[in-house]
């Protein structure tokens, strides 16, 4: 038994309302949501500019090689452990998240230790862009109308990085952003259809990424 095995559905709350349906749903690639979310790469790099500094100081001040090679190997077990639980919490989350889209919300189900649910109806969501990169793995963010907000710490890392004062919801490092967001996009546009304000699809490519992904059809 898992602790998400008490869900009706997976990935929802409870069972789905009469009428509505799944579209999509999807998970965290875990290690592009280690280098994308988590910045593992960059900690990787400082901490190898860190250990190159080091030596080359203390080679410069005369410190014996045996003192320059205990102080390196500190530094990289200290590496090691940092990186490693990164690692491990990345994987957590790809354990544990489950987004999914139906024909009137995004849901978000997360969380490690203590699991939580977002749920956010087509109603609230202003904009939604994605972010996709040169290997198909992007993130789509939502934009929500003004009178919403939601805390960036309760989102976190489900968040579009720094925006913190206006936490933007986002369903991060998915191994078909474009696919995903085509599947969005069409859900937003028929409910615009409805009696709503208009659902404007935004897009945006990372620099090596694709040019252009059609977030509607």
């Amino acid at each position: 038994m898992n602790e998400h095995e008490f869900e009706p559905t997976p990935g929802l709350p409870g069972p789905l309302p009469k009428g509505e349906t799944i579209l999509w749903q999807g998970a965290p690639d875990w290690q592009a949501f280690a280098t994308r979310a988590l910045w593992v790469k960059w900690i990787v790099a400082y901490f190898a500019i860190l250990a190159a500094w080091g030596i080359a100081d203390q080679i410069a001040s005369g410190t014996p090689a045996i003192s320059v090679a205990l102080a390196t190997t500190r530094l990289a077990a200290l590496a090691a452990v940092a990186v490693g639980l990164l690692l491990l919490f990345a994987w957590l989350v790809g354990r544990t998240t489950l987004y999914t889209i139906t024909t009137s919300r995004i849901v978000i189900r997360f969380g490690i230790a203590l699991p939580m649910t977002i749920q956010i109806p087509f109603r609230v969501i202003d904009a939604a862009g994605v972010t996709v990169g040169s290997e198909g793995i992007g993130d789509i963010a939502l934009t929500l109308r003004p009178q919403q907000r939601i805390g960036y710490l309760i989102l976190w890392p489900h968040a579009r990085p720094w925006k913190l004062a206006h936490a933007q919801p986002a369903l991060r490092s998915l191994p078909d952003a474009a696919g995903a967001a085509q599947i969005l996009g069409r859900a937003l546009s028929a409910a615009a259809e409805q009696p709503a304000e208009p659902v404007r699809i935004e897009v945006a490519a990372e620099s090596g990424g694709n040019a252009h992904v059609p977030a509607a059809a």
